[in-house]
């Protein structure tokens, strides 16, 4: 596992138990190790961030992102955090809520072979 801020526990925690409709559809298709056998986490904090969707094994982290994400300054702090995180070896998807909505195959499609990919 990465390190984090110790602080950032209890909101991801939070986090958790307020998971958007899009971050639901996800968390039902992923969990208990449905996609190649892996073990994904929800709203895991790692460095000073909190991603929506972590697979240490195969260092890949997916983020859904509602419709803020598509102004200016969201899309550059998001860059920024990509950054951070591929310095670490991780690999970073981004969907938009709508595509996990209704798109969730190919999303799940998608996730399962980036996943392959990097075992």
């Amino acid at each position: 596992m990465e390190h984090y801020y110790l602080k950032l526990k209890e909101y991801s925690r939070t986090l958790r138990n307020n998971m958007t409709d899009a971050e639901q559809v996800m968390w039902h298709h992923i969990r208990r190790k449905q996609i190649q056998g892996v073990q994904f986490y929800r709203q895991k904090p790692l460095l000073s961030f909190i991603v929506d969707f972590y697979c240490p094994v195969a260092k890949l982290v997916v983020e859904l992102d509602g419709s803020q994400h598509f102004e200016k300054e969201y899309q550059d702090k998001d860059q920024t955090r990509d950054d951070v995180l591929a310095g670490l070896g991780l690999r970073v998807l981004r969907f938009d809520n709508r595509q996990v909505l209704l798109e969730t195959y190919g999303v799940l499609e998608e996730i399962n072979e980036i996943v392959k990919e990097r075992l």
